[in-house]
């Protein structure tokens, strides 16, 4: 049996002390998501739509393959 593809792949991840900030995007839609997270004491985090300067969301092309997959 194949295995599944993730449906939302990390295109960009940066860690600093206590924070995490992370670009996922979504293979199905090509949506552009924005990611942050803090850790420690009181944590916390969030999850958004990447927008461009427009207040659009960032579309990612989705360029498929012979077999017709992502």
């Amino acid at each position: 049996m194949a295995k599944e593809k993730e449906r939302f792949v990390t295109v960009y991840q940066k860690s600093t002390f206590g924070t995490e900030t992370r670009v996922l995007v979504d293979w199905i839609t090509g949506v552009n998501y924005l990611f942050f997270r803090i850790s420690g004491g009181s944590g916390g985090g969030g999850l958004t739509p990447l927008l461009n300067q427009d207040g659009k969301p960032v579309i990612t092309a989705i360029i498929e393959d012979k077999n017709g997959e992502n």
